[in-house]
């Protein structure tokens, strides 16, 4: 029989409790360096989290240290979900945020790395409260599982089970033969391109503030600004964005490829069939959008554009290839209101949302691999129709792969589509329009963010209604999780003892 391990469950749950309070800490920090008196109520949640953390573990501390699939996947699901409720008290404790749903739907959406906001008047949130929000992107972005991974071991607990339940993507590539010193080296990877595009944004303008914490969004596809124009904030500084789509690029690649290249190895990146058609796609729809403004609508005004002049074209070029990338990579920025410019391309942005970044970036969304397993399963049912006897396998990477796989994939998108339908049908009943409720469905299962309808680029999730904050929390969750993670607890043969 396999029990669950109830004891190792809980202890790792005050683990997930401190290591929130350790990062509340930096949040502090902040406040204390713009000398803001809220630093003392970050630091109070700080202690909070910590404290109560540590207590759990003590109590818990006499367990059998040996976890299996069950325990991966309920670790994984309780974990978010103690982190988001958790994640709550500085914005509660500071009175940044008072209503205590606005401040869960915040904090969810930002460790989902979802970027859709309840708060109206950004820049008039205190630095150590931007600075959190954008630091619950950038822990939920590789994963607070991961993260744990690399130091479960130091507690003689083994992580592949965590990190099989967690990592994002149908497969979760390995660096390393010890899984602790793959997460380790995704982390070094993660925190370099962190520090590398915080450099270069103070370089190109922004201020080291700002820098930071759209680095840490950036990387971790999630969207939130320190600004209410968000990006469109830098209009006329073409170099801050450039430099942020070309992170948000590498972002929505597999990590994995990402220590190819460090190391040199580029050709695992050229012979990579899901990167060559993830830059495919990136390529072709920022084209076709820019040559769509380029003759038909001002990227900003949305009104018919004037004969271009080299700038424009630039310009057009510039938030297409932004909004692109913002919406496949699930990253959210905003440089331009994309459902303003014409109603082909807000077509074309609607079934981008379906698309999703790479297995194994911090992108959400269904997945570029996953679209060509599907496509080419539908190629080859083509060739079965006509040679039923045949042996017809599926090739991915110059491999033949198992039809579990194959099997898997079919059943997330069916997974996915219902989830999507199911939740825009329970948004509808609560009154949202048909427009804002499959944009809001779609943005959260998704993790992207602005949507469509009172959802758009220029409005945010604040006007929904409380049951629909709860609501889009569950599905960023389910969305952020790969959907078989969190829905596998539904099931009553998950809770039986064998």
């Amino acid at each position: 029989m396999t029990k669950l391990n109830y004891k190792i469950i809980v202890f790792i749950m005050g683990l997930l409790l401190v290591f929130n309070g350790g990062f509340m800490l930096f949040s502090a920090l902040v406040s204390a360096i713009y000398a803001e008196s809220e630093g003392l109520d970050i630091l109070a949640a700080a202690g909070v989290a910590v404290a109560a953390g540590g207590l759990v573990m003590f109590l818990t501390r006499n367990h059998i240290k040996v976890l299996n699939k069950k325990d991966g996947y309920l670790i994984v699901t309780l974990g978010w979900l103690i982190m988001a409720f958790a994640g709550t008290m500085p914005y509660m404790f500071t009175g940044a945020i008072t209503n205590y749903t606005d401040a869960f739907f915040e904090t969810m959406s930002g460790f989902t790395t979802t970027g859709a906001s309840i708060i109206n008047d950004i820049e008039v949130m205190p630095k150590g409260i931007l600075f959190w929000r954008s630091l619950t992107h950038w822990i939920g972005g590789m994963g607070i599982i991961v993260l744990a991974v690399a130091i479960l071991p130091l507690l003689g607990i083994g992580g592949m089970q965590l990190f099989a339940a967690e990592a994002p993507g149908p497969s979760a590539d390995k660096l390393h033969p010890r899984i602790t010193d793959t997460a380790k080296r995704l982390w070094l990877i993660y925190v370099g391109f962190t520090a590398v595009e915080t450099l270069l944004l103070r370089i190109a303008g922004m201020g080291w503030f700002d820098a930071v914490n759209h680095a840490l969004s950036t990387l971790s596809t999630g969207g939130f600004s320190t600004k209410n124009a968000s990006i469109a904030f830098w209009n006329d500084n073409p170099a801050i964005q450039w430099i942020i789509i070309v992170f948000m690029f590498i972002a929505g690649a597999n990590f994995v490829l990402s220590y190819f290249a460090i190391k040199g190895r580029f050709s695992k990146i050229l012979n990579d069939t899901e990167f060559k058609w993830y830059s495919v796609f990136v390529l072709g729809f920022s084209i076709l959008g820019g040559v769509l403004i380029y003759f038909q609508a001002d990227p900003l005004t949305s009104s018919i554009a004037h004969p271009m002049v080299l700038g424009e074209v630039e310009s057009a070029f510039r938030h297409s290839t932004f909004q692109v990338l913002a919406v496949i990579t699930t990253t959210g920025f905003v440089s331009a209101d994309y459902t303003m410019w014409t109603p082909f391309l807000t077509i074309m942005f609607f079934g981008l949302f379906f698309l999703g970044g790479s297995a194994g970036s911090t992108a959400g969304g269904i997945k570029v691999m996953r679209h060509i397993i599907l496509i080419r399963n539908g190629i080859m049912e083509f060739k079965r129709t006509l040679h039923p006897n045949a042996i017809l396998p599926i090739r991915y990477n110059g491999r033949a792969l198992q039809s579990g796989i194959v099997f898997n994939v079919l059943g997330f998108f069916i997974l996915y589509m219902l989830s999507f339908i199911v939740g825009a049908t329970v948004l509808a009943a609560l009154g949202l329009d048909f427009e804002t409720a499959i944009g809001g469905a779609l943005s959260s299962l998704g993790n992207v963010g602005p949507a469509f309808g009172d959802l758009s680029p220029v409005d945010n999730f604040s006007g929904l209604p409380k049951l629909g904050k709860w609501w889009c929390c569950f599905l960023m969750l389910i969305g952020r999780l790969e959907l078989f993670t969190v829905l596998i607890l539904l099931t009553p043969f998950f809770w039986r003892n064998r």
